[in-house]
């Protein structure tokens, strides 16, 4: 889908438009094969085949601060893993502050539900589905890798997701989540969001295996969030794998998982088969 026939979001903030240019641009005519899962055009997802499919799918969510982004915007990161044979999927969804939570991270769900049904058409492996994303997409795919809520009333089995690969992403809200302002996306304070939004609240020993990765010059706050959920999931028999993306700012974490020849990439490749 074009950019422009999306409906108006949030103006990018500085960062937000510097990572918009660099993204597109760094995925040129580069463009995956959209299925819609709801009305709304942010409703969609994006797959793009691996020319020797092995099986895995991975499923990314973009990031933006839960206000900005387009699933077009991971189109970056598809070559670097479909040519290790993973069928790469990026799923789009509806934005605050029109759509609070939970509309975004529901819309996250009923989009993975479409791949089980139907990424055998691209190659995929219904069985062997991972999750990732940058920024807010690394919340949304550590939420639903925790979180045991929302499989069944979609037809999918307890175990639908094989792992998570969240980068540089939130994993907890309130007075101890270091963050300078309370996210829009949670919507009023009164809803209680802020607990039920994080992904530390839902740590519990079967959950799927993490890769965490971020940057280290990332944000302070998503670091030390980052040490803390690894640190949790560990106490409760989780594997974990922890990279530290070098000489990577917040950005710079999600470009250096595009890059076929990158340290992420490899570790991702190397998480999924094992």
């Amino acid at each position: 889908m074009r950019i422009e026939d999306y409906p108006a979001q949030e103006p990018f903030t500085e960062i937000g438009a510097r990572y918009h240019e660099e993204v597109l641009q760094r995925a040129g005519q580069l463009t995956g094969i959209d299925v819609s899962y709801g009305d709304d055009p942010y409703q969609s997802i994006s797959i793009f085949s691996a020319e020797h499919p092995t099986g895995e799918v991975l499923c990314v969510m973009h990031g933006g601060g839960w206000t900005n982004g387009y699933k077009e915007w991971m189109a970056f990161m598809a070559p670097a893993m479909t040519q290790l044979g993973v069928t790469f999927v990026s799923i789009g969804y509806r934005l605050a502050p029109t759509h609070v939570f939970p509309a975004g991270y529901e819309d996250c769900c009923d989009g993975l539900a479409l791949v089980y049904r139907q990424i055998s058409q691209w190659g995929g492996n219904p069985e062997h589905i991972y999750v990732g994303g940058h920024s807010a997409g690394g919340h949304y795919a550590s939420l639903m890798a925790l979180r045991q809520n929302w499989q069944a009333e979609r037809g999918l089995p307890d175990n639908v997701i094989k792992g998570a690969l969240p980068i540089s992403g939130t994993y907890e809200f309130g007075p101890e989540s270091g963050l300078s302002m309370r996210p829009r996306f949670l919507g009023d304070e009164t809803t209680g969001a802020d607990k039920t939004a994080s992904p530390v609240q839902y740590v519990h020993g079967g959950a799927p295996p993490f890769l965490i990765s971020f940057g280290d010059k990332d944000f302070p706050h998503l670091i030390k969030q980052a040490e803390k959920f690894a640190e949790l999931l560990r106490k409760n028999g989780v594997e974990v794998s922890v990279v530290q993306l070098d000489d990577c700012d917040h950005l710079g974490a999600s470009f250096t998982s595009g890059e076929p020849d990158g340290v992420w990439p490899r570790r991702a490749s190397s998480f999924i088969q094992r």
